[in-house]
């Protein structure tokens, strides 16, 4: 079953767990969840009070109604 998530972050998050810090994701766009792999950069410019979906390889944006 798929599920559409609503995440609102649009970075990491870093947790000091280790002998170095482990980021986990935020955004939901990692394709290495729940790890940080950097495809935060394509949502960072998002404009507040809209809902975007990603999609394919490239992750492109879409802007949705929900």
């Amino acid at each position: 079953m798929a599920r559409l998530v609503s995440l609102t972050g649009k970075g990491p998050v870093k947790v000091e767990v280790q002998d170095k810090p482990v980021f986990v994701c935020a955004c939901g766009l990692s394709r290495k969840f729940p790890f940080c792999d950097g495809s935060h950069k394509k949502c960072a410019d998002e404009p507040e009070g809209k809902t975007f979906r990603y999609e394919g390889p490239d992750l492109t944006r879409v802007e949705t109604s929900a």
